[in-house]
């Protein structure tokens, strides 16, 4: 199809069904869990922390913490502990072969308390081969556990992954402020997300996470309405006083720094950069502040989609 992002669309209004905008139901079911929103805050270390983690999975809302200097058997305990869903990030490297062997070797001595309910493979190039080794490791080690594996762009790529293993695919490489993959290396779904959602969910028969280049509350809604099931948002989630990125005056003005997290600043790297640290204003309220608003741009959405639930996004057309 036609090369398009969210600014390149509208969507079409259907026939409202409800009385009032508050009637509109915005939850969702993702794996064996209940979730306010089909939203999640990026995993990325200047957007969600060990307090923001529990802050979200307390008053309902999915998250998935990041993978940097966290130690996953500690943080499962914890949230379960408190009572709460766990939901952690890892890579494909060796380093994560044995986290994943520690957390089976901690649920098989202390059962539940150690075994996570969610696991991300958070990758640059999910399409690959080691993604498919990790998916089959985890399945063998942790086969009740929901996994998510990405980023990936391709139709071929959702159909290896779920052959693979996954669970949820998360759709969409370096359309993100805060990713250089595109200029850096000419692929990815930059200025064409929109499309590359779509795509994808023509072949899906898992969930998709859409991920990144969301800029308002109204690409969210066409995300879903183009085939996604949730969507991952992470600049639109970062500048706020709960916000785990640091703050800084700039000429009077007080900013909070947003990072990829293939930038040199989160690797350490200097080889095969493809993110960048990016200054994003400050914003006096608190992440759940947010949440709270893009639940009520939501619930509008429903109503002009002529439903009262996120099933409206199913008929939802757009031009």
């Amino acid at each position: 199809m036609k090369k398009i992002d969210f600014e390149d669309i509208n969507l079409v209004p259907n026939k409202c069904i409800v009385n009032s905008r508050s009637e509109c139901d915005t939850s969702l079911k993702l794996g064996n869990f209940t979730f306010k929103l089909p939203v999640v805050p990026a995993n990325m270390e200047c957007v969600i922390n060990e307090d923001v983690a529990i802050n979200l999975a307390s008053n309902g809302y999915f998250y998935i913490m990041h993978r940097f200097g966290v130690e996953p058997t500690s943080f499962i305990s914890k949230m379960k502990g408190l009572n709460l869903v766990a939901s952690i990030s890892l890579g494909v490297n060796e380093d994560s072969y044995q986290m994943i062997e520690d957390i089976y070797l901690a649920s098989v001595v202390s059962g539940d308390l150690y075994l996570p309910d969610f696991i991300t493979i958070d990758i640059a190039h999910g399409h690959s081969i080691k993604m498919g080794k990790m998916l089959k490791f985890i399945k063998e080690k942790l086969p009740t556990v929901f996994v998510i594996a990405g980023n990936i762009s391709t139709q071929e790529a959702v159909k290896d992954l779920e052959d693979w293993g996954a669970d949820a695919l998360k759709v969409g490489i370096g359309p993100g402020s805060s990713c250089t993959t595109w200029p850096s290396t000419g692929f990815g779904s930059r200025n064409c997300q929109a499309s590359t959602v779509y795509n994808c969910s023509l072949v899906a028969t898992k969930p998709i996470i859409a991920d990144g280049g969301i800029r308002v509350p109204g690409d969210i809604s066409k995300s879903l309405a183009l085939g996604a099931t949730m969507v991952m948002v992470g600049g639109m989630f970062s500048g706020f006083k709960d916000s785990p990125g640091h703050l800084v005056n700039v000429d009077g003005k007080m900013k909070k720094e947003f990072w990829g997290s293939a930038s040199q600043f989160q690797s350490g790297k200097s080889n095969r950069i493809e993110g960048k640290k990016l200054l994003i204003d400050y914003k006096e309220r608190s992440i759940l502040d947010e949440l709270k608003y893009v639940e009520e741009c939501l619930q509008s959405s429903i109503s002009y989609g002529g439903g009262k639930d996120l099933s409206a996004f199913n008929s939802v057309s757009w031009i």
